[in-house]
């Protein structure tokens, strides 16, 4: 699963809603890059 694997390399908490994947704290940049590598379009929310 793609949250398990976003979860794992930041070693942080998660969770998915409504086909969302929210991932807890400041690691947008990590998560951006990764999933771009994966093949997935990103839209960023808030801050």
């Amino acid at each position: 699963m793609v949250a398990n694997t976003l979860k794992r390399l930041c070693g942080t908490g998660g969770t998915v809603k409504d086909g969302i994947i929210i991932i807890q704290g400041d690691h947008r940049e990590t998560l951006l890059k990764e999933i771009k590598q994966q093949g997935y379009t990103v839209k960023l929310d808030g801050g």
